[in-house]
This record gives C-alpha cells, structure tokens and sequence, in this order.
C-alpha cells in the first residue's frame, strides 16, 4: 500500500528560496530611495528638497511600520502563504507605480502604500523560515534568510551605477518590480501553508492578545525594546557612519569604504551568529551579541591607526547587525505557532520606529558637532539596552518551532 504523499513536504524545499527571493525584494526596494535622492534632488520640475526628501523616507518608513503590525496577525488568522502573496503583489505593484509618479505626493503616498507590503514581508518569511527549518537549525535557517536583504541591497548600489545616468532614476524602480512576475507565479504554485494555520482557525483566538497573555507580557516587552534598540544601530549607522567617520579626520575614500566594510562585516556575522544560537541557544547567544557590539562600538570612539581601523569597523558589523536578526530568531522560537507572526510583526513594527530614531539622532549630534566620538558611546548604549532587554525575557524556545503550545517560563 503506497501512502499518499504530503504537499507540504513535498513543497517544503521551496520555502527557503522563495522567502530569501521575497527578502532580497525587499532589501532593494528600501535602499532603491537612497540610491536615486540625488537624481530627484537635482530635478527642478519635481521640486523636491532634503526636508521633503527626508519626509518621503519617514513616510515609507510608517508604511513599513503599520505593515509589520497588521500583516503579522493576520497571516496567524488567514495563512501565511496568502499574505506572502499579497504582500509580494502590492509592494512590486507600487514599486512599478513609483516610476510614473509625477509629483513628489504622489511619489510620496507611493512609498506609503509600498511599504505597508514591505512591512508584511519579513514577519511572514521569518515564520514560514522558522516552521520549516531543519530540527536544530532555525538559527542558522534564519540569519541565511536575512543576508538576503543585504544582497538586495548592494545590487540596488550596483544597479544604479549601471543604470541611473544611462537610463534614468524610473528604470530602477522598474528593474526592482520586474522580479515579482516570476516570484509570484511560483510562490502560487509551491510555497506551502503553515502547519500552524488550521489549528487557528479551529480556535479563532486573536493572535494578538496572546502575547499579552498566559505569562507571556514580559517576554513581549522585552523584544519590542530590544527590537527598538537593535534597529535604531542598523539605521543610525549605515545613515550617518561616512559622515561620523569624516568628522574624526578620515578621508571621504575611507570613510565610504569603511561604510562597506560595515556591511561586509554584517554578512559574516549573520553566517555565523545562527550557528552560534543553534548551538548554545538563542537568549545567550542574543546577549552576547549585543554586549560585543557595544564593546566594538564604544572601541571606534578611538582614532585606530592605519588597517585597524577597518577590523574594528568590521568587527562592529558583525555584531551590531546580526544583534537584531538573533532577536527576530529567539522571537520566532517563543511564542505559539498561531501567534508566531503576531509576535515577529509586532516587534518588527515596533523596531521600525527605532529605525527612524537612529537617523534622526544622529544627525542631531552631528548638527550639535558631538557626533564624534560621542554617537559611538551612544551606540554601544543602545547595545547595552539591548542586551539587557533580552536577559530579561523569561521564555524558554520551544522544543518544536511547529507546536501550538506555550513554551515554559523560566523560573
């Protein structure tokens, strides 16, 4: 007697390059802004000034925000294979609109409408990653996932070197929806359901009270600062790094290239910080990271001399970028399968608002000229702040990422 095969295993494969391919979308799609500022600025018909500039990047930002917060839930009550559909769609919809925008309001509502796809992304890709990781490899399973982003992103830099002066600024938003009439077929066609999904719509249970339910209150505070923390370092830093290093007497070539070295650094440290928490468990590994970034941090308020400078600024990356993606991993393994992208959305929304603070508060220390070497005592603040928050989670990871029972709170 042959037993019947099970779609979802069969499909099971799929789900790690279409999440990562959805990721690398989103990666693009929130740098594509940065990477054609300066054609826009320089168009007298649109108007658009740094103020303005900077408004349209905050509203994308919110988009994110609000994204992340109403896609979680709802991809826990209606599946999480529906909502990567439909976020993928509406962001790459908008990303295309983008192109033919007029004005910078129109530009403007755009970007909001993108990003409240884009928000929906990572929670729902992090849940389905988490699901269907191999046993004892969610960790690693997860931060492969996120280098996607940063893959995203450099092709986005690359892209405009190629494109923008040929081609103009619209080819690139073209360029980054284009990708979507291949990734949505496919994910159509084999991303599987969550495991998870029927058990919820057996209960019908709002996802988003239990993570304030069932001793889970603390936990949930505890991500939200840390989530905070640990994206106000991503953003502050890769906005205002160049700048904060050519204050401190670097030369324009070095302070850039230090701004690279950062993010080479933060691919490293998303390879290995998974398997680090796969093998000595993800609080700990969380913590760890946080307080490393801080010590880095805190050690490039000292003028290094020659090459050391660079193994700081990379040692930096390796911990600070990978701090936040070992949150989003220990997120994913403590809350029930039904709230799973509940919990990730809430964090990631609540993270999203520390990524429009670190920009901004950093460029309140520079216009002060307190920026160095003071935004880097900030920085490894924030990292502390983060670290603590994370110790003080009293949740244990579930033992099986795919069960629908509370994990045990730690006495």
């Amino acid at each position: 007697m042959t037993l019947p095969i099970d779609p979802r295993a069969r499909h099971a494969r799929w789900v790690a390059p279409l999440c990562w391919t959805a990721v690398a979308l989103e990666g693009f799609d929130l740098v594509v802004l940065g990477v054609v500022l300066p054609v826009l600025l320089k168009d007298k018909s649109w108007g658009i000034d740094p103020n303005s500039a900077s408004l349209i990047t905050a509203i994308g930002l919110l988009g994110v925000a609000i994204g992340a917060f109403a896609i979680g839930p709802l991809s826990d009550l209606f599946g999480r294979r529906a909502m990567m559909l439909l976020t993928v769609t509406s962001f790459s919809v908008c990303t295309l609109l983008c192109a033919f925008a007029t004005g910078p309001w129109l530009f403007g509502v755009l970007r909001l409408l993108a990003g409240l796809g884009l928000g929906g992304v990572l929670p729902t890709a992090l849940a389905l990653i988490t699901e269907y990781a191999r046993v004892g490899r969610g960790g690693s399973a997860t931060t492969v996932l996120m280098t996607g982003y940063h893959v995203g992103a450099v092709l986005t830099a690359l892209l405009g070197i190629l494109v923008l002066q040929r081609f103009g600024w619209q080819w690139m938003f073209v360029i980054g929806a284009a990708p979507a009439l291949v990734l949505v077929p496919l994910m159509a066609k084999f991303l599987p359901e969550s495991k998870a999904l029927a058990r919820t719509r057996e209960t019908r249970r709002n996802p988003l009270g239990t993570l304030f339910r069932g001793g889970y209150r603390r936990a949930t505070i505890a991500f939200w600062v840390a989530s905070f923390m640990g994206l106000l370092l991503v953003y502050g830093l890769n906005t205002w790094l160049p700048q904060i290093m050519r204050e401190a007497g670097y030369e324009l070539g070095a302070a850039l290239a230090l701004l690279l070295v950062l993010n080479v650094g933060a691919v490293l440290g998303l390879l290995i910080g998974g398997r680090v928490a796969d093998r000595i468990g993800y609080r700990r590994s969380s913590v760890a990271w946080f307080v490393a970034a801080a010590v880095f941090l805190a050690l490039l308020s000292i003028k290094l001399p020659g090459a050391s400078v660079y193994a700081g600024v990379l040692l930096a990356g390796v911990f600070t970028f990978s701090s936040q993606v070992l949150v989003y991993v220990y997120i994913a393994r403590v809350y029930p399968a039904s709230a799973r992208g509940t919990g990730l959305g809430a964090a990631s929304g609540i993270g999203r608002f520390g990524a429009m603070s670190g920009p901004l508060v950093t460029g309140a220390l520079l216009s002060a000229g307190l920026a160095y070497p003071w935004g880097f005592y900030l920085f490894a603040a924030v990292a502390v702040i983060g670290a603590a928050a994370i110790a003080a989670v009293n949740r244990e990871p579930a033992a099986d990422p795919s069960a629908d029972l509370p994990a045990s709170v730690e006495r």
